[in-house]
């Protein structure tokens, strides 16, 4: 088994794990769960060389192992599927997949056997269910198709362990059964997967033990199936989860927003929706059914060939982001936050500022400290963020409170018209109930109106009004009538699932 004993990691204003002690047998699917800064991600990284623990060891079938860097984990057959996207853009997909074993398909002479490189890149696509060639480079790609050639990555290596830290987090429930398919193979061939979520299903279906931490100590070790829901969420978060319905949205007849046979070349070819003022609208499907690529097109981030993006009744020339936001108030909330939504090496001040520097200027064109100081604070209180300070450099935040300032930027925006793309990716069931709340609210107390892409279609059905279901750059279906008594969701969910498939 692979095994961690007293590991200890502290981090400036942090300390990510306090003496925690857990093993991880082959054979088994091992969840590990916990709030947002709970240690996971940093118990992770020391599994694989990433991260050195202060205090602690780490063994591998009773022997003391000392983990200097991935490839030594490698070398141990420890492979690692991380949360935020780690691949090279401008490289095909076999190279990324192939990364680390180039030297196996290169003679004495240099010479590089191409062709078996992409021969067993398309093995290993074909387990995700990925339809992309081996020769197609990653620059272009959705943030879910490149989790999905990390899978096929750590899946190459044939390892012993397997760590997956929020694999399914850009996967729609469909996607994420075929890998729990893949999963148990490797389960029953020997394997052991160690399986960060915080989606707590899935956990349940999937996985034999799960243990839990909360702010970096060890809360216990549980083979699953002795636990119900409520007991897996007290031990995680100290209480039980809110289950109320968040209530029901008024919405005015106003149309804020249309977007009218719109066209891209390889993608749409005349999809139309409306949003009205104070509406929630969810757009959801597979990955790659055109959900965000549509979002770009609207926001600005992408140009369109042909159509018309429509606010307040009046046609409008959308060229990038930054005028969506200066012109109309409309703010984009990236689903890909590490890549596009935040300045990784800059404070979280500075993230949430960015947006609004215009209003922090004094007349003598400096920046006043004392507002940007005020409007942080105001935001870190506002969602939750957990951090030292605000000038403590977003990197060192764990993913979840990540996304919590990237939409802490457009929020501090005062946006109108707010896309938001997987707003809770990585985010811990307590905060995810929290982040609900605050764009529940947005649309019910501040009239704004809200764009929705999720890949949870929980997380869907509790916040949208009107659901567009999209398949192959397509709106297949809508759903309407939601946020109301007498719902039936489960009769909803299968008529989704029919229109998917």
């Amino acid at each position: 088994m692979l095994e961690v004993r007293d590991a200890t990691k502290i981090f400036p204003g942090v300390r990510a794990l306090d003496s925690v002690s857990v093993a991880f047998r082959k054979g088994e699917v091992h969840a590990l769960m916990g709030e947002n800064g709970a240690g996971k991600s940093t118990l992770m990284k020391i599994l694989t060389g990433i991260y050195h623990p202060d205090a602690g060891s780490v063994f591998i079938d009773g022997e003391q192992v000392h983990l200097k860097s991935y490839h030594d984990a490698i070398a141990h057959e420890i492979a690692m599927v991380y949360q935020e996207i780690q691949v090279i853009p401008r490289s095909t997909v076999a190279e990324n997949i192939v990364l680390d074993k180039l030297g196996r398909f290169t003679n004495r002479a240099g010479q590089v056997n191409w062709a078996k490189i992409n021969e067993l890149a398309q093995t290993y696509l074909d387990l995700v269910d990925l339809k992309v060639q081996p020769t197609d480079r990653i620059g272009g790609m959705t943030v879910a198709q490149k989790q999905l050639i990390q899978i096929a990555k750590a899946l190459s290596g044939n390892a012993t362990y397997i760590l997956m830290d929020e694999p399914t987090s850009s996967l729609t429930r469909y996607e994420s059964e075929n890998l729990f398919l893949i999963i148990r193979r490797l389960r029953d061939e020997g394997r052991g997967i160690i399986f960060v979520s915080h989606k707590i299903e899935e956990c349940m279906e999937l996985c034999d033990t799960v243990t839990v931490l909360r702010d970096g100590r060890l809360i216990g070790t549980r083979p699953i199936g002795e636990l119900t829901r409520k007991e897996l969420i007290r031990m995680m978060i100290g209480r039980e989860e809110d289950i109320m319905p968040l209530g029901t949205l008024d919405i005015s007849g106003d149309t804020i927003l249309e977007a009218r046979h719109i066209g891209k070349a390889g993608q749409f070819t005349d999809v139309s929706l409306s949003l009205k003022k104070g509406e929630i609208l969810g757009l959801y499907g597979l990955v790659g059914a055109g959900r965000t690529e549509l979002a770009r097109l609207i926001a600005g981030a992408e140009k369109m060939d042909t159509g018309q993006v429509i606010i307040d009744g009046k046609p409008v020339k959308i060229r990038s982001l930054r005028e969506a936001m200066a012109r109309h108030r409309l703010g984009y909330v990236t689903e890909n936050r590490k890549e596009e939504g935040l300045i990784l090496g800059f404070s979280v001040k500075e993230n949430v500022i960015i947006t609004v520097l215009r209003r922090m200027v004094r007349k003598i064109c400096t920046i006043s400290t004392r507002k940007c100081v005020s409007l942080t604070r105001h935001m870190i209180g506002h969602l939750d963020i957990k951090t030292p300070s605000e000038h403590t450099p977003v990197e060192n935040l764990s993913g979840g409170n990540q996304q919590k300032v990237s939409l802490a930027k457009w929020l501090a925006a005062d946006c109108r018209i707010l896309i938001i793309d997987e707003p809770t990716v990585g985010v811990d069931v307590g905060a995810k109930r929290q982040i609900h709340e605050i764009i529940w609210g947005l649309a019910k107390d501040d009239h704004k109106s809200v764009i929705l892409i999720s890949s949870d279609l929980t997380e869907m059905l509790t916040l949208a009004r009107r659901i567009l279901v999209f398949k192959d750059y397509q709106i297949v279906a809508e759903i309407t009538g939601l946020n109301r008594e007498g719902v039936d969701y489960k009769d909803i969910s299968e008529q989704i699932g029919a229109a998917i498939v």
